[in-house]
């Protein structure tokens, strides 16, 4: 479901420019008044509110606060005209998300900011969503393919289920991590108790610390009750911390203490409690090499890589893409009540000739947008709609004469966007700063086309 904004001003430019702007990526109400505002924002659960500072029946700083008073987690932006930058640096500092000053510029830097705003709001709901667990998944998970990569995996990771030891699984995105996580849990003496999971990357520090070590009532503003964290509730089971590269060094030093002494203190608490969980670490990068780049504790990292498994990314999975191919196309049928399939020879011929660079992710998300968007019956390669392959020499290869005929122009240029940010990022090695330079586009405005295109990058 689509994220909602309500965008309030009451200048018809500003609201239609960020209707526009957002309307692919969210479900936006317009609001040209206080008072209309207030009725959308009383009918509605809205994930983020831009508000003009000046509207004709109420001020909008007064309504915000007046919205935040009902929904205290409310994500908001203030629209501000230039004259109106103290008033938005007051608001911030009351904890509104951002700030932006009327004229729009920068589209791309627009949209970033709300991006952002909405990934936050996700996240405030993430944790909420992840406080209502009460225990793991009871079904194993399904780890799918017999190439000889993946058979030593399973072999490893059903030796190392049954000892109660710290493990460390590192391998690109979408390698599936997360299920090689929930295979050692559903092969542990652990089974029975808690498996939770946490995305270091996918949070803010200070959610990350709350949801981790959960705090007492009052230990910060809308802490009305007392919440244990997941230290606390993993306690006999299993805690799978994923992209643990990504956390900040605070939160580092302070899971180095749990680890070494198996005790913590909730947030706004002295009182200390002991825990006795598994740890299950995941990361997408060489976490070696961030120590010896100074972003990750060295003496963390010996604690963590006690038993250190490796994922292969799907391009060294021989054979094993057709069989992942064709089980997601079982899975998507089965969810969506669809026959697509079966492959053709060329389809087939198709995905094993691709690169996928977000691994099996990757891969699955092809598969769910074909049994989505086709009727039932064969797929063949124009349904799976991939890019071609690139030449040894790593340019890529034209289309025939008779394509342009055939191609929107916007369609083409959407396709060479997405297949040059998708070469990018491989030459960049995923690293966004590496990626501004090689290309000479400002850092932010390539995270929104990444983002915009689903590739799975790093602010």
């Amino acid at each position: 479901m689509l994220p909602k904004l309500l965008v309030v001003d009451d200048d018809h430019y500003t609201r239609t420019l960020i209707e526009q702007l957002m309307r692919k990526t969210a479900h936006v109400d317009l609001a040209d008044s206080g008072a209309s505002a207030r009725r959308l924002f009383a009918a509605n659960d809205y994930n983020l509110v831009l508000m003009d500072q000046r509207l004709p029946d109420a001020h909008g700083l007064d309504l915000l606060r007046e919205f935040r008073a009902q929904k205290p987690r409310l994500l908001a932006i203030l629209i501000t005209g230039y004259a109106d930058v103290r008033d938005a640096v007051a608001a911030v500092r009351e904890g509104l998300f951002d700030y932006l000053t009327k004229p729009f510029d920068d589209l791309e830097a627009l949209e970033a900011v709300i991006g952002k705003a909405l990934e936050f709001d996700a996240a405030y709901r993430e944790i909420d969503s992840l406080r209502q667990r009460l225990s793991a998944e009871k079904d194993a998970p399904v780890l799918v393919g017999q190439s000889s990569e993946m058979e030593r995996l399973l072999s490893q990771l059903r030796q190392v289920a049954g000892l109660d030891t710290t493990v460390l699984l590192e391998g690109e995105s979408g390698t599936g991590k997360d299920v090689c996580a929930r295979l050692i849990h559903h092969w542990s003496q652990r089974v029975d108790k808690p498996f939770l999971e946490v995305n270091c990357g996918g949070l803010p520090e200070s959610l990350l610390e709350s949801l981790l070590f959960g705090y007492d009532k009052g230990a910060f503003t809308g802490a009305n009750q007392a919440s244990a964290g997941y230290f606390e509730k993993a306690d006999g089971g299993n805690l799978f911390l994923d992209e643990i590269a990504d956390m900040s060094p605070k939160l580092q030093s302070s899971l180095l203490r749990v680890l070494q002494n198996h005790s913590f203190c909730r947030l706004g608490s002295t009182h200390i409690r002991s825990t006795d969980f598994r740890l299950i670490c995941a990361s997408n990068r060489d976490l070696a090499g961030e120590v010896k780049a100074g972003r990750f504790r060295e003496d963390l990292y010996y604690r963590i890589n006690v038993v250190a498994l490796s994922l292969p990314p799907l391009r060294q999975r021989k054979g094993d893409v057709i069989r992942l191919a064709l089980h997601f196309l079982d899975k998507y049928n089965t969810k969506f009540g669809k026959h697509c399939g079966p492959l053709t020879a060329a389809a087939a011929q198709a995905l094993d000739a691709q690169a996928w660079p977000g691994n099996v992710r990757e891969l699955q998300h092809c598969i769910e947008r074909v049994v989505a968007m086709q009727p039932d019956g064969p797929i063949d390669e124009t349904h799976l709609n991939l890019h071609a392959p690139q030449t040894p020499g790593g340019a890529v290869p034209l289309p025939d004469q008779a394509a342009p005929d055939r191609l929107a122009y916007q369609d083409a240029r959407a396709d060479f966007e997405r297949d040059y940010l998708k070469r990018l990022l491989l030459a960049s090695k995923g690293n966004m700063s590496e990626a501004a330079r090689l290309s000479g586009s400002p850092r932010q405005n390539l995270y929104v086309r990444m983002k915009r295109w689903g590739l799975d990058v790093k602010p």
